[in-house]
């Protein structure tokens, strides 16, 4: 008898953008959707800005250097929002 095991691998593969959201595609075929609302810096950047992200932290992080932005795959899996500093102006 075969077991089958999927295995999950929560680094990013690719990060878009539509009007209202994040998306981030994982490497084991999952994507994440976020509202982005809930990242100030990148609700207001420009989709130049935006495009302009890398992968870092090992593949689990995703940095952009204009905005001075991070996000993590756990904190989009745990859908946690950036912290309430940057709600304010």
């Amino acid at each position: 008898m075969s077991i089958f095991a999927i295995k999950a691998d929560e680094r990013v593969q690719n990060v878009y953008f539509s009007k209202d959201n994040i998306s981030v595609d994982l490497m084991d075929g999952r994507t994440i959707i976020v509202p982005l609302a809930w990242y100030p810096r990148l609700l207001k950047a420009t989709p130049k800005q935006r495009d302009g992200w890398s992968v870092c932290g090992g593949g689990y992080g995703i940095h952009w250097e204009e905005i001075n932005e991070d996000l993590s795959t756990e904190g989009l899996l745990r859908g946690a929002p950036a912290p309430r500093s940057q709600f304010r102006n």
